[in-house]
């Protein structure tokens, strides 16, 4: 052989090692389209990966909401388990199938703030979510995640120090959910520690529970937990009872020894 001619790379992809990645049923399809709907696929492949991460959330959720939300209505077991959750947390969050279509919204919108450090990854986990039924579920996994976050956003400080009194693991806790949260506070001056070993001004501070709108809640908890962190918060607490041990009335029991201590 020549040595100035040199071997064609086997490590590049092929259409059939492109294919074979697809399930069954979706390379059955694309392998007998004709010509003609073969270009409509390869212009939106095209228009799909060249758009923004804004642009595909837009695309994806007006394009697959609908199937979605077919898909995770008729999981009763997983929507069930979220349900006893949301009241097991006193959360009065009602499950409904609009609730689950905003969440769909919603998973996206957080999946592209995410993606602006790694944008290649938004469309593959947005599109695992459509052919998966195990990543469908991640959507339910989500909504338990995010609404025990807006939960511990709407706590005041003294009610934190309670929460993460109840863990097995204190540290991580503390360190995972309490000090991002309470970082948050303060950068958007929601709670502004000012005198702080001061007896009256402890007592303001730490005791009065955050005013946030709902608007500015979701927005908050998007920008401090990834979906990943949220997802997986909601499916540890679905699979695992004591993952996230709760005392509705120890949290949120008024104690005034406890808060001039």
């Amino acid at each position: 052989m020549d040595p100035s001619v040199l071997p064609v790379a086997s490590a590049q992809p092929t259409i059939e090692t492109v294919l074979q990645k697809l399930p069954p049923e979706a390379k059955q399809w694309a392998e007998s389209l004709p010509w003609n709907e073969r270009r409509y696929v390869l212009s939106l492949c095209h228009l799909l990966c060249a758009a923004t991460p804004d642009v595909q959330a837009e695309f994806l959720d007006e394009y697959t909401a609908n199937g979605l939300i077919a898909k995770l209505v008729n999981n009763h077991e997983i929507k069930q388990k979220v349900r006893d959750n949301l009241e097991r947390f006193r959360i009065s969050t009602d499950l409904t199938e609009a609730l689950v279509r905003s969440y769909i919204r919603q998973f996206y919108i957080h999946s592209v703030q995410d993606a602006r450090c790694q944008p290649n990854l938004f469309l593959e986990s947005a599109l695992r979510i459509v052919a998966s039924t195990e990543e469908r579920n991640n959507i339910f996994n989500y909504v338990l995640g995010f609404e025990l976050i807006k939960m511990m956003f709407k706590m005041s400080w003294l009610q934190h120090e309670r929460l993460y009194r109840l863990q097995r693991n204190q540290d991580d806790f503390v360190e995972t959910y309490i000090k991002p949260i309470q970082h948050t506070h303060r950068l958007n001056q929601i709670i502004v520690p000012k005198d702080e070993k001061l007896f009256f001004a402890r007592r303001e501070y730490f005791v009065q529970p955050p005013d946030i709108s709902e608007k500015k809640l979701v927005e908050l908890a998007i920008a401090t937990f990834t979906t990943e962190a949220t997802t997986g918060f909601g499916f540890s607490v679905i699979r695992h009872h004591k993952a996230f041990s709760f005392d509705y009335e120890f949290i949120y029991e008024l104690n005034q020894d406890e808060i001039f201590s």
